[in-house]
C-alpha cells in the first residue's frame, strides 16, 4: 500500500505500534502526544544531537535499501554521543518521503533505525512525517546523558598523544565497490568477504558508543571527535577549536581491513580514502601521553577495538602537518565539507 493510501495518521499509527513494543526506559510519555515527556537521571547532564540524511547527499536508492537508510541515519547520531563520552537515550525521527512510497519501504527503514538503536536501548519516542517532492529525507534527532564531564573538540592540550580507534578508509572503500559495483570489484580480485564487509561498512557503519564511554571515563583522555567528515577534516576541528596544531606520522595511520586491497584492484588511493573519504565514525580522541600506551593496551581488552598512537598536538594554531617515515612534509588533501564541490 502507498502512503498515499494510507495517509499520515495511519503511518503514524503503525510507527507507534511498532516502536511501543521495545522497553523505553526513562519515557513518561512517548509517541501520542505534541511533546515527548522523558525522566532524565538526577545529576545527569543532557546532551543533544542532530544530523540530516539526503537521498544522492549521503545515500543512493540504488544500492541504500529501506533498512540500511534507516540503520544509518541512526548510526551518524549515535556516533556523535559515542564522541562525547555520553549514552544514548531517546530519538525523534524525522521524515520526508514522496507519496507514492511503498509502505513497507517505510516499514523496512524503521525495521533498520531500530537494529542500529537497540543494542544501546534507545526508545524511538516521537518525531513527524511529511511528503517530499522527490527524494528521502531523514533528520534524527538523539538524547543521551552524562553523569561524567563530557569530552570536548576544544579539550586538546599541547603535548597530548593523538589516537584513533579501529582502522580508517573502510567506507570510502566500500563506496567506491559500489560505485563501480560488486561484480565488477570481484572480476578484479577482491574476495567475497572483502566486498561484503566493506560495503556494510558504507551502508551501515558501527557507531562507537561504548568505547566512547570507556574512554571517557579516562582521566587522561581530553578531547574527542568522531571521524565523520574524514580524519583530515576533523582533526582540524579539534586544533581551531583548541587553538593548537598537530603533528601526524602518516605512516601510523591505521587502514581498516581490505582498504588496500581494494585500493589496488580498483585502481583508488588508500591514504586518501583513510584520512579525506569520511563516514568511518572511528573516535579521534588526544590524550596524556604518559598514559597513551595503558589505554592502547586496555580499551582493545575491555571492548575489542584497536587504539592506534599517530601523533602528537603542537602548541599554537598552525592546524596539521602531516609527516612521511623521514619526517618529510606530505601534502594531503582536506576531507569532506558540505557546499564545496
Amino acid at each position: 500500500m502507498s502512503l498515499r493510501r494510507l495517509g499520515e495518521r495511519g503511518l503514524i499509527e503503525r510507527i507507534r505500534h511498532d516502536s511501543e513494543r521495545a522497553p523505553a526506559v526513562g519515557v513518561t510519555v512517548g509517541i501520542g502526544d505534541d511533546t515527548a515527556v522523558l525522566a532524565v537521571t538526577p545529576g545527569a547532564a543532557l546532551l543533544a544531537t542532530t544530523d540530516l540524511v539526503i537521498e544522492d547527499v549521503h545515500f543512493r536508492r540504488a544500492w541504500a535499501s529501506p533498512e540500511d537508510i534507516g540503520w544509518k541515519a541512526m548510526a551518524v547520531n549515535l556516533s556523535d554521543i559515542a564522541a562525547m563520552g555520553g549514552a544514548p537515550r531517546w530519538a525523534l525521527i524525522g521524515l520526508a518521503v514522496p507519496a507514492d512510497t511503498d509502505a513497507e519501504e517505510i516499514a523496512a527503514f524503521y525495521r533498520g533505525l531500530r537494529a542500529a538503536a537497540a543494542p544501546h536501548g534507545v526508545a524511538l519516542v516521537g518525531g513527524d512525517t511529511s511528503r517530499a517532492p522527490a527524494g528521502w529525507l531523514v533528520n534524527v534527532t538523539l538524547l543521551g546523558e552524562h553523569t561524567g564531564t563530557p569530552r570536548l573538540r576544544s579539550s586538546a592540550r599541547p603535548g597530548d598523544a593523538i589516537a584513533v580507534t579501529g582502522g580508517l578508509g573502510r567506507s570510502a572503500a566500500g563506496l567506491a565497490v559500489l560505485e563501480r559495483g560488486a561484480e565488477e570489484a570481484r572480476r578484479r580480485g577482491l574476495a567475497e568477504a572483502v566486498v561484503e564487509a566493506l560495503t556494510r561498512a558504507h551502508l551501515r557503519p558501527e557507531a562507537r558508543v561504548a568505547e566512547g564511554q570507556w574512554l571517557g571515563r579516562a582521566d587522561a583522555v581530553h578531547a574527542m571527535m568522531d571521524c565523520s567528515d574524514g580524519l583530515a577534516t576533523d582533526l582540524a576541528h579539534i586544533c581551531r577549536e583548541s587553538r593548537v596544531g598537530a603533528r601526524i606520522q602518516v605512516e601510523r595511520i591505521p587502514l581498516g581491513a581490505g582498504v588496500n586491497a581494494t585500493a589496488r584492484a580498483m585502481g583508488g588511493d588508500a591514504l586518501a580514502w583513510a584520512t579525506r573519504g569520511g563516514e568511518d565514525y572511528e573516535l579521534l580522541v588526544t590524550c596524556d601521553p604518559r598514559e597513551v600506551e595503558r589505554l592502547a593496551r586496555e580499551l582493545p581488552q575491555d571492548t575489542g577495538t584497536a587504539l592506534s598512537v599517530i601523533g602528537e598536538v603542537e602548541a599554537g594554531g598552525d592546524g596539521v602537518r602531516w609527516l612521511g617515515p623521514e619526517g618529510n612534509a606530505v601534502a594531503l588533501g582536506a576531507g569532506y565539507e558540505h557546499f564545496r564541490e
